[in-house]
């Protein structure tokens, strides 16, 4: 996983763990740690920073960073350019 700055953590917007047909259309996404903890006790919906909605529940490692959340991220950590 990619090093992000605390309570910060990337997650995948997927339902199953098996790479399927469509996945290099999939992105991990950026979405506050707290409520990632949240949403995969209660099953209730994350907002990423580049507005998708979803219940996350796939392994966020195994799909390339959504691109606008990576550049909404670097714009908030000028600093933290990767």
């Amino acid at each position: 996983m990619s090093e992000l700055a605390p309570g910060s953590q990337t997650v995948i917007d997927e339902r199953t763990s098996q790479v399927e047909d469509g996945d290099h259309e999939r992105f991990s996404h950026y979405v506050p740690k707290d409520k990632l903890m949240k949403a995969m006790v209660t099953g209730t919906p994350v907002v990423a920073l580049c507005g998708k909605v979803w219940v996350p529940t796939r392994n966020p490692e195994k799909f390339p960073v959504c691109p606008e959340c990576k550049e909404i991220w670097q714009s908030m950590n000028p600093g933290d350019k990767k």
